[in-house]
């Protein structure tokens, strides 16, 4: 029998859903799946190791691993299999897996005839706290991370903890980097909650703020503090979800949040405390602080101007004595400086 689950609901209007979080909440499923929806398309990878039973006629469409994978052929490859399965747009797709999965499964829900349901279904941290809710689905070019996509939100999303118990070092590491965020975003006491405590105060935060600002016209924005810096180490080859890169996403996350508090006391919104508070709660989720080796100040900044929160100069989200914001026309050299310092810190 499924334990007792939370349920957080994200209230949008008729495009409401709800997050439900606990042990064995993957059985709830056929539960929540779109009344119409005669058939479903699993969308997952190969190992991700959580069998799923949505309760109707199904198939399943894998996908590769990794940063290469979260790209257009991808998508024509899912939208490809849905032909052949006959999908309808009455039907569902059921992504399974992490905040890639989600991402891509969610962008081709999107696109398919124009527009089909879509359910996640999280296994992993980064996932169940943050990149599964909210409807921001893409793929990244060569040019940059997530710049083509689409906001569509799901129809339901699951957290079931139970897929988290086979997760390795690395993909608890890049959780908590997304749970450290919520830490400077007004979830109080996040380091020493238990785990699902931790899951539903970052679940809570973030549907608040969607329901505020949809569609990341201005709220929105602050649940990218710490990954400007995050997208560019990514775009530079420097930080990926797998392969040979040295750390991963919510590895960055933590950088570019030291990063960001850093670039914050140089432009006198915040003292050096509250920069020093930010290193201690990165360190107590045991995140790195520093640059990664190899990283260029220039390339970076390159990568940055290129981020989806610009308009035509530098835009950050940064702390303040009114809180985590949106800063527009940041000093390209102010922000050039902190990174080179950051960078001959991390090589001396």
């Amino acid at each position: 029998m499924t334990a007792a689950l939370a349920s957080v609901p994200v209230s949008l209007g008729d495009r409401s859903y709800d997050v439900l979080i606990g042990h064995g909440a993957r059985r709830q499923l056929p539960d929540v799946l779109p009344p119409a929806a005669a058939r479903a398309a699993i969308v997952t990878q190969a190992g991700i190791g959580l069998d799923v039973d949505p309760g109707v006629e199904h198939v399943v469409i894998e996908i590769g691993r990794g940063e290469r994978a979260k790209s257009l052929a991808t998508v024509e490859h899912i939208c490809r299999e849905l032909a052949r399965a006959g999908i309808s747009r009455s039907d569902v797709v059921v992504a399974v897996g992490g905040g890639m999965v989600t991402d891509v499964a969610g962008y081709a829900a999107a696109s398919w005839h124009r527009g089909t349901a879509v359910l996640h279904v999280a296994t992993t941290l980064l996932a169940q706290v943050d990149a599964a809710i909210g409807g921001k689905t893409g793929v990244n070019l060569p040019e940059g991370k997530n710049l083509v996509g689409a906001f569509w939100q799901p129809h339901a999303v699951i957290c079931d903890l139970d897929a988290l118990s086979t997760l390795p070092p690395e993909e608890w590491r890049s959780g908590y980097g997304e749970i450290a965020k919520y830490a400077f975003l007004g979830v109080d006491g996040l380091p020493g909650m238990p785990l699902e405590e931790q899951v539903r105060a970052c679940v809570a935060l973030k549907a608040s703020v969607v329901a505020a600002d949809e569609r990341e016209g201005s709220k929105r924005m602050i649940l990218n503090y710490g990954h400007t810096l995050a997208h560019a180490l990514e775009a530079a080859g420097l930080a990926a979800d797998a392969g040979t890169a040295t750390l991963r996403h919510g590895e960055a996350v933590a950088v570019g949040l030291v990063f960001a508090a850093r670039l914050a006391e140089a432009l006198g919104r915040i003292g050096a405390g509250r920069v020093a508070e930010h290193r201690a709660v990165v360190s107590s989720f045991g995140l790195p602080a520093t640059m990664p080796r190899g990283a260029d100040a220039d390339q970076l900044l390159a990568f940055m101007r290129r981020d989806k929160k610009a308009h035509g100069d530098l835009t950050f989200v940064l702390d303040g004595a009114d809180g985590v914001e949106s800063v527009p026309g940041v000093d390209p050299g102010v922000v050039r400086r902190i990174l080179s310092e950051m960078i001959e810190e991390a090589t001396s």
